[in-house]
């Protein structure tokens, strides 16, 4: 969330800020909400005031010996009224928070201006997109022909968008996923967690999937819904904490499964596995200072990158506009790998820095050493990867013209050999 005061103070300026990504603020809503809270915050403070001074001339009364039967009859009427301003103040409070609960946060100055991805900008290319001597197959193509990835059984257990892996592709899937741990735990620092893919609606909110977001699957009677990305269970751990400077910066990884029920993506990528309702993914979250979080930012991309570029599979990397940029984030780059089977560039990770936007909406702060008032910490995010998109891209990057996939260098000790082989059942 946003500091109100930034509206309360630069209203026109922050509206400007807010159009480059396409939100148009209602400043006319706004101004009348604020204009009611002050008018009525500031009857609050007088009938509080005649409150305390009634309270001093009581007390001053009983001390003489005086009749206090009048002030007590004053001090109750003002008591009555301070009780019904109190409440029409705190309902205009949360009138103004739930307005600017949908803002979302300001962008960095870096970022390009433009309405989707066709506007976003190429910062590097890392490899070379290999040539091969045959037609390279698609993920989908290659998967059914060992025999390790079926579409029709994920639908038979479930619905469309769901999907069953076996044999060497499963097991392909698992050392991804256990090869990225390791690197961020080992060589990055980052503190290896398990956390619920349940969450509740208010560590939804802290991260600012809701009230906006419309891809999460929520649970009947409960206030429980599966969780879109292990980023609100990791970012979450801090919410309504104090921590100390010299525990910063905070580093967190998990592996979890992620739910999303795609809304509004129908007709996009519903051939294979890259746009599944449920995913695994390797997360990356820190919390830092804010004078760190710009250089954790591009410090947390090149973790993501480490894993691109020991799996040996070509990438670019590009900062996202104004338009494409996500709802809780400042600046954003996306990872793109290269894919034969599409021949085109695809995200794999997504980095974001979102400031303090999240920290104020999840009261996460810290305390500098001699200094008694907290600070809100900045909280930064990003994939490291997304195990069933780093799947598909070393499927499709690694095929082999019999319909054999090798297996990158750095996972066949993993895997105990250095070619996948297809299983004898069939889906």
């Amino acid at each position: 969330m946003l500091d109100p005061q930034l509206f309360r103070q630069s209203l026109e300026h922050t509206v400007q800020a807010l159009s480059t990504r396409g939100y148009e603020f209602d400043a006319s809503q706004f101004e009348a909400l604020e204009s009611r809270r002050k008018s009525i915050q500031q009857f609050v403070e007088d009938l509080q005031s005649q409150r305390n001074q009634g309270a001093k001339a009581i007390g001053l009364a009983k001390r003489n010996g005086d009749d206090t039967s009048e002030i007590m009859q004053q001090m109750a009427s003002v008591n009555e009224q301070l009780k019904v301003k109190e409440v029409e103040l705190e309902t205009i409070q949360s009138e103004l928070h739930n307005l600017l609960s949908y803002v979302p946060n300001l962008l960095d100055d870096a970022v390009p201006v433009g309405q989707d991805e066709i506007d976003n900008i190429e910062i590097s290319r890392v490899g070379e997109p290999q040539s091969f001597d045959f037609t390279p197959l698609d993920h989908v193509a290659i998967g059914e022909a060992l025999n390790g990835m079926s579409a029709a059984a994920g639908a038979k257990l479930t619905a469309s968008r769901f999907t069953v892996l076996q044999g060497d592709v499963a097991h392909l899937h698992r050392a991804l996923a256990q090869f990225m741990l390791n690197l961020h735990i080992q060589e990055h620092g980052y503190l290896e967690t398990n956390v619920p893919t349940i969450v509740n609606r208010d560590s939804l909110y802290g991260t600012g999937q809701l009230p906006k977001f419309e891809n999460v699957f929520s649970l009947a009677d409960h206030n429980w819904c599966l969780s879109p990305t292990s980023e609100v269970s990791l970012t979450n751990l801090v919410r309504d904490t104090i921590i100390d400077e010299a525990d910063l910066p905070l580093r967190y990884t998990t592996q979890s499964l992620c739910y999303r029920s795609e809304a509004g993506s129908y007709g996009k990528d519903t051939r294979g596995f890259i746009r599944q309702h449920q995913f695994e993914k390797v997360e990356l979250v820190q919390i830092v200072k804010p004078e760190d979080s710009v250089a954790a930012h591009e410090e947390l991309v090149q973790h993501a990158e480490k894993v691109l570029q020991l799996l040996e599979l070509p990438y670019r990397k590009v900062l996202l506009c104004s338009g494409d940029t996500g709802f809780s984030a400042r600046k954003t780059y996306d990872l793109e790998v290269w894919l034969p089977g599409q021949a085109a560039y695809r995200e794999i990770s997504s980095c974001s820095n979102t400031g303090d936007f999240q920290a104020r909406r999840m009261a996460a702060r810290f305390r500098r050493k001699g200094v008694k008032k907290p600070e809100f910490v900045h909280t930064l995010n990003g994939s490291g990867l997304a195990v069933g998109r780093t799947l598909v891209a070393v499927l499709e990057n690694y095929q082999q013209a019999d319909g054999r996939v090798a297996v990158p260098k750095v996972l066949q000790a993993l895997m105990s050999k250095s070619v996948l082989e297809p299983v004898k059942r069939v889906l």
